[in-house]
């Protein structure tokens, strides 16, 4: 047990890695439970995650708290609520206009009122149950979790929190970056050794916090698209050998889209892997793939089983497949069956 929590720390703080790669929850058990809730969470750590991610947005009265978009019409009950019914409103997010209901036009104690749903009742009924029963949780209340967990089972479960669009945030006059930092100051997260992995998709908010703090940061990088705070800049620049060794300079991670890895071919099967791991490698990083889930929807063509979207395949094959690559994490909904694969 000693040996298993000093390798999940090595790994997070970027020595020598384990043969396994660290399982993280995306959103926590999220394909069973409504996302980034206490039951999405305290499921994934009993099947087995070593990390549990949530998804940091801001409040109007400036507290992190933990959903996936700042746009919670999907997530939350929040458009049954007529308390509520005139706050539903049109933005421009990164570029994309949306609209609904937003947690920046929230207080805490406002949001805190609401209940968590599934964001995709029709791949998930099953989770869909539980809609109703959550509330939503702040940073804080994540960190908390994730400690009574790692006293509870001798494990040291991580977080990985995501800045979900700092740029826009800043934009609208609630920075992001000072009061995170001050949140881990406070929860005494800043250090190499911090059981944390902060994840973001622009690159400046990264490049600020490496010069701000030492703990473990990830790069996110999507199949398609750029970083939003610089225009020009494509992903696929980011992760080409220079690319990357660029990114090594204010990152311990890159985290990549699970297709930029495993390709597919024309008629969706997982082609030859991609030279990204290995040139991660290279440049000092380590690698993170995003997100794998049991739907064929989202799977590969060889891995798909039965008819419908909605039925689960053989997501423990693909999983294998994700860490033959030499990926040090994986990203998945379903922690569970991403442990079983290993």
């Amino acid at each position: 047990m000693i040996r298993f929590i000093l390798g999940a720390l090595i790994l997070l703080t970027g020595t020598p890695a384990l043969s396994q790669p660290l399982i993280i929850a995306h959103r926590g058990a999220s394909g069973e439970r409504p996302e980034h809730t206490r039951a999405a969470y305290e499921l994934a750590v009993e099947q087995g995650a070593d990390v549990i991610e949530p998804d940091l947005v801001l409040t109007k009265d400036g507290i992190f708290v933990d959903r996936h978009e700042n746009e919670i019409g999907g997530t939350t009950d929040v458009a049954e609520r007529p308390e509520f019914a005139d706050r539903k409103t049109t933005k421009v997010v990164d570029g994309v206009e949306t609209t609904g209901w937003f947690t920046e036009d929230f207080t805490l104690a406002e949001l805190k009122t609401l209940r968590a749903r599934e964001r995709l009742p029709v791949f998930r009924p099953g989770s869909a149950v539980f809609d109703g029963q959550e509330p939503i949780l702040t940073f804080d209340e994540v960190v908390a979790i994730a400690r009574a967990a790692s006293a509870r089972t001798g494990r040291t479960i991580a977080v990985a929190p995501e800045l979900k669009h700092p740029t826009y945030f800043a934009g609208i006059g609630l920075p992001m970056e000072d009061a995170f930092v001050a949140e881990l100051e406070r929860l005494g997260l800043t250090g190499a050794g911090a059981p944390i992995i902060v994840q973001c998709f622009e690159v400046g908010p990264l490049e600020r916090l490496s010069a701000r703090i030492d703990a473990p940061l990830a790069q996110l990088v999507a199949g398609a698209g750029g970083p939003a705070d610089r225009p020009g800049l494509t992903y696929a620049e980011m992760i080409t050998p220079d690319g990357l060794k660029t990114m090594a300079a204010y990152a311990d991670w890159v985290a990549p889209e699970m297709t930029l890895v495993l390709p597919r071919d024309a008629q969706g099967r997982s082609a030859a892997a991609s030279a990204l791991v290995d040139d991660a490698h290279a440049a000092g990083l380590k690698v993170a793939v995003w997100t794998v889930r049991a739907e064929n929807a989202f799977l590969p063509a060889e891995h798909r089983r039965g008819e419908g979207l909605a039925d689960h395949g053989d997501m423990a094959a693909y999983v294998r497949a994700l860490a033959a690559t030499g990926v040090d994490a994986i990203f998945s909904d379903f922690p569970g069956l991403a442990r079983a694969g290993l």
